[in-house]
């Protein structure tokens, strides 16, 4: 039960938004986006990334993408 009431590790990132960034996994992979918005208590971030001359918000998970 101990288990199931600890807290999940946070996960730590160092970017910010307006940050470029190049996503590591996934069907984006190689893509670079810029960080618009940033979720602590879900570890997610959303990156813009063009797409046929439009942007396109993705959400990703902290560990997916990476500093340029």
């Amino acid at each position: 039960m101990n288990r199931m009431e600890a807290e999940a590790p946070k996960v730590k990132f160092d970017f910010q938004i307006g940050e470029k960034v190049r996503i590591g996994t996934g069907p984006f992979v190689d893509f670079i986006g810029t960080v618009s918005e940033i979720d602590q208590d879900r570890a997610k971030v959303r990156v813009m990334v063009s797409f046929f001359g439009r942007e396109t918000p993705v959400e990703l998970d902290f560990l997916n993408v990476e500093k340029i």
